[in-house]
């Protein structure tokens, strides 16, 4: 038996190594600070200012 310690070549790879017990954890935390910096970075943004539209446009008294 030989004990091939090289990184995975594919992706199925990647996910099979990602998903045994020490990795998963690093794969977890790293999610939810990716989570946890774009909700971050969202929130930080400036909204669009609408154009003022004038004075308020009211139906017509009968």
């Amino acid at each position: 038996m030989t004990d091939d310690k090289s990184p995975p070549r594919t992706l199925k790879g990647l996910i099979r190594w990602a998903m045994t017990p020490p990795q998963a954890w690093g794969v977890y935390l790293l999610a939810l600070l990716l989570v946890w910096l774009v909700s971050f970075y969202a929130g930080t943004l400036k909204p669009k200012k609408t154009p003022d539209a004038g004075p308020p446009v009211t139906a017509p008294k009968s």
